[in-house]
C-alpha cells in the first residue's frame, strides 16, 4: 500500500506540497491538471510542468485524478470517437510520464452529489452531507447556487460553475440514456483505450457513483459490486479496474464492503477510504476516519484489502473541517492529516500481527 494525499495543483489548493510532504508516511500525491477540459488532450508540456513541480518538492505523482470523461462519450454522441482519441492522446502522454494510474468516473452530470457541505456535528466540525429528502425538494437548476455559499471562495471539481449553469441542457442529453445504454457506452470507450493502457502500464480505476442510487433520476452503472464485477467482466483486462472508494459504495448500506474488496482482487487499482455516519438509509454525513466516530469498521476494510495483496496508491477521503480551518470543504489539511496518520497505524499494525 501506498499513502498518498490528494493535492489540486497551485492556485486550487489551500493546502501546500511543502504541508503534504511533513505528513509522515505519505510519498505521493493524486493530482491533476486542474484547468484541462473534457474531451480535449493533455499537453505534454503541462503534464511534466506539473510533474516536475511535485518532484521539486520530494513527492511524486502516484496517480491522477481525474482525466475526465467527456459527455459526448458517456452519451455516445456523434463526436465520440473524437473525443476518445483526445483521451488517448492524453493517456500516451501521462504514460510517457511515468504515470500509470486514472482516477475517472462515468456518472451523468453530476460527478458526486450533497447537499451540505458544512453540516455542524456536536464536535463542532463541519463535515459534507446528504438527505435524500433536501434532494427532493431542490430543483437540479437550482442545487449549485444552494452550496455556493459554503464552498470557502473554492470550485468543487465536478461542480465547476460553467457546468452547473449548463446543467439543463445536460439533463436534456442523458434523458434518453438508460442504464444499459451508459454501460454500452462505458464499454465501448473502455475497449477502445485498452491498447494503450497495455503500450504504457496505465491502470484505469473507474471511481464508484456516489450516492450509489440514481438522483433526478439519472442512470447509475457503479453502485454496487455486482455492476462492477459486471463491468469488469465485459472489458477483461487487468488494466480494466476500479478505484475502491468505501464512501461511495458505502452510502448504500446493503454493500458489505470487505465482502467487494475481495470480490475485486487484483482489479482494486486504488483506494479511496474514509467514514460515513448514518442517521437513516438516505441521510449520512461523512465522519472522522476513526471507526468509532462512524459506521464502517476501518480495521476490517484495510485488513481485507491487505488479504488480497493490494499494493497501490491509497489515500484519505474527504475529511471534517476542524480548527477553524477553511478550505475547499472535503478536502482541508487536518483532518485529512490525521486520516493518513491513523490508516497508517491500522496497517502498521496489520502488518506486523500477520509477520
Amino acid at each position: 500500500m501506498e499513502m498518498t494525499f490528494r493535492w489540486f495543483g497551485t492556485g486550487h489548493d489551500s493546502v501546500t506540497l511543502k504541508q503534504i510532504r511533513q505528513i509522515a508516511g505519505v510519498k505521493g500525491v493524486i493530482t491533476t491538471l486542474y484547468d484541462s477540459v473534457p474531451g480535449e488532450a493533455w499537453e505534454k508540456d503541462a503534464i511534466l510542468k506539473l510533474k516536475k513541480e511535485v518532484e521539486d518538492a520530494g513527492l511524486k505523482i502516484s496517480g491522477i485524478e481525474s482525466v475526465n470523461v467527456c459527455d459526448a462519450i458517456k452519451v455516445g454522441a456523434a463526436n465520440r470517437d473524437e473525443c476518445i482519441d483526445n483521451y488517448i492522446k492524453t493517456l500516451e502522454r501521462l504514460g510517457e510520464a511515468d504515470i500509470h494510474m486514472v482516477c475517472y468516473n462515468f456518472m451523468p452530470v453530476f460527478d458526486w452529489t450533497r447537499t451540505e457541505l458544512a453540516r455542524m456535528r456536536a464536535d463542532g466540525s463541519t463535515v459534507m452531507a446528504y438527505t435524500q429528502d433536501a434532494i427532493d425538494r431542490i430543483n437540479p437548476d437550482n442545487i449549485f447556487e444552494s452550496l455556493k455559499e459554503d464552498c470557502n471562495g473554492y470550485i468543487l471539481p465536478g461542480w465547476e460553475p460553467e457546468r452547473m449553469a449548463d446543467v439543463r441542457r445536460l439533463f436534456e442529453m442523458y434523458k434518453d440514456i438508460d442504464e444499459e445504454k451508459l454501460f454500452n457506452n462505458l464499454v465501448y470507450f473502455l475497449k477502445a483505450i485498452m491498447p494503450v493502457c497495455d503500450k504504457y502500464d496505465i491502470n484505469m480505476a473507474i471511481h464508484p457513483d456516489d450516492p450509489a442510487w440514481s438522483v433526478y433520476g439519472l442512470s447509475r452503472i457503479i453502485t454496487s459490486k455486482d455492476k462492477i464485477l459486471k463491468m469488469l467482466k465485459a472489458v477483461d483486462n487487468p488494466h480494466n479496474g476500479v478505484t475502491f472508494c468505501t464512501g461511495s459504495y458505502g452510502t448504500n448500506r446493503e454493500n458489505d464492503l470487505v465482502d467487494s474488496i475481495h470480490a475485486m482482487k487484483g482489479r482494486i487499482h486504488f483506494a479511496h477510504v474514509r467514514n460515513l455516519k448514518f442517521h437513516s438509509d438516505t441521510n449520512f454525513e461523512e465522519s472522522a476516519h476513526l471507526s468509532e466516530d462512524g459506521d464502517f469498521d476501518m480495521y476490517a476494510i484495510m485488513k481485507a484489502l491487505y488479504d488480497i495483496g493490494f499494493d497501490g496508491p491509497l489515500r484519505p477521503d474527504h475529511g471534517r473541517m476542524i480548527w477553524d480551518e477553511v478550505a475547499m470543504p472535503g478536502y482541508g489539511l487536518y483532518d485529512r492529516a490525521l486520516g493518513a496518520s491513523y490508516l497508517n497505524g491500522l496497517w502498521e499494525a496489520i502488518v506486523k500481527s500477520n509477520q
